[in-house]
C-alpha cells in the first residue's frame, strides 16, 4: 500500500529520504499533478514478480487445459495467416 507521495522535484531534491522510505512501503511520485511510478524495496519488487509470475502460471496451465494448442502451432498459424497472398 502506498502510504508516501513525492513529486519529482521532491523526489529529485530528496532522493535518499525517498530510498528511505521506499524501504518501508512503495512510494508514489507525481509529475504534474499525475502518479507516474513507485517507488519500492527490492524485497516487495521481488514478491510482486514471484506474485504476478504464478498469476500468469496459473492463467498457462487453465489455458492448456482448455486446450490451447501451444507457441509452436500458433507461431505456424500466425506465420500462414500473416504471408497468405490475398
Amino acid at each position: 500500500m502506498i502510504t508516501s507521495i513525492f513529486t519529482a522535484k521532491e523526489a529529485k531534491n530528496n532522493f535518499g529520504r525517498l530510498l528511505e522510505e521506499a524501504r518501508l512501503s512503495p512510494v508514489a511520485v507525481l509529475k504534474n499533478g499525475r502518479q507516474v511510478a513507485v517507488v519500492m524495496s527490492m524485497d516487495e519488487y521481488n514478491e510482486f514478480e514471484a506474485r504476478r509470475d504464478a498469476y500468469w502460471g496459473e492463467l498457462s496451465t487453465r489455458a492448456h487445459k482448455k486446450g490451447y494448442i501451444g507457441v509452436a502451432k500458433s507461431r505456424k498459424l500466425l506465420n500462414e495467416a500473416l504471408h497468405a497472398r490475398d
